[in-house]
């Protein structure tokens, strides 16, 4: 009873400091969504004004036969089925839509997070590059100088296909597995932005000049965000598990409780009993 108090004690704190955590990092990401969102309107309006056969290397499209594909984790556990759904992901992918990649080791990882490195490790996959701090104090430079990393070996053609597995945070409670791919860009030209906005605008540089200085900008903020989509959703998950584990421990000690009075009770039952039997005894003799 007192071990499961004193468990009871620990995941309350531990839900509090994740409740306070997730606060900030909903705040950030919340934010950062409508920005996403607006400048991935802008540059799909910029592509439609774009002339065929300009497209920019990133968006270049090649047989995925070197691919490299991003793990991103939590550095701690005890957060529920975050870790375990994105290894599960993992597994899948390696043996469905990439099995040909991994029979001919054409496919290397990048491990974001300590379970993430933990599990390649353990399983001896080919690791390009692992990152641990990252996660604690994540800020644009850092997932920045990652992205410009892929970016670079995509371009000179070292690998073809970057792919990002990690949880999008939907509310405290739940979380989004995603699987999607990072590279080679991918935006789909909208008729409707065409028509809502900029159609009377007179860009300085050329629409062309600025649809390619905008693509590796939103190439790195789109590595930021799926980031930020993971540290919110793991300490939401990290609450969750929490909070769940606090309720377990207050049932658990009601059952504990319950059967200590039975157990009691019993004993002072018996006691009495054999109290009776031996007055009676003498009482006989």
């Amino acid at each position: 009873m007192a071990s499961v108090e004193s468990t009871q004690k620990i995941t309350s704190a531990m839900k509090m400091v994740s409740a306070a955590k997730l606060r900030r990092a909903q705040n950030t990401i919340l934010k950062m969504r409508p920005y996403a969102g607006e400048l991935s309107a802008i540059l799909s309006h910029l592509l439609s004004s774009v002339a065929d056969g300009e497209a920019h290397p990133l968006e270049e499209q090649r047989a995925p036969e070197k691919v490299v594909m991003v793990v991103v984790t939590s550095n701690k556990g005890l957060c529920g089925g975050f870790n375990n759904n994105v290894i599960k992901r993992t597994e899948q992918l390696l043996s469905t839509v990439y099995s040909s990649q991994m029979a001919q080791r054409q496919i290397r990882f990048i491990g974001i997070g300590k379970k993430a490195v933990e599990y390649l490790n353990r399983k001896k996959y080919p690791v390009m590059a692992t990152y641990e701090s990252i996660l604690d104090h994540c800020t644009f430079h850092e997932a920045g100088e990652i992205a410009e990393m892929l970016m670079q070996m995509f371009t000179s053609k070292e690998i073809d296909k970057v792919e990002l597995v990690y949880n999008k945070f939907k509310n405290a409670a739940t979380q989004v597995l995603m699987n999607e791919a990072y590279l080679p860009l991918h935006f789909e030209q909208t008729q409707d932005a065409g028509s809502k906005m900029m159609n009377d605008f007179i860009f300085e540089p050329s629409r062309e000049q600025l649809y390619r200085q905008l693509l590796p900008s939103i190439t790195k903020l789109k590595f930021y965000q799926c980031l930020l989509e993971s540290i919110a959703a793991e300490h939401g998950a990290r609450m969750t598990a929490m909070h769940k584990a606090t309720e377990n421990a207050s049932e658990l000690t009601k059952q504990l409780n319950l059967t200590y009075n039975k157990l009691r009770q019993a004993a002072i039952t018996n006691e009495l009993i054999e109290m009776v039997s031996g007055a009676e005894s003498l009482k006989n003799a």
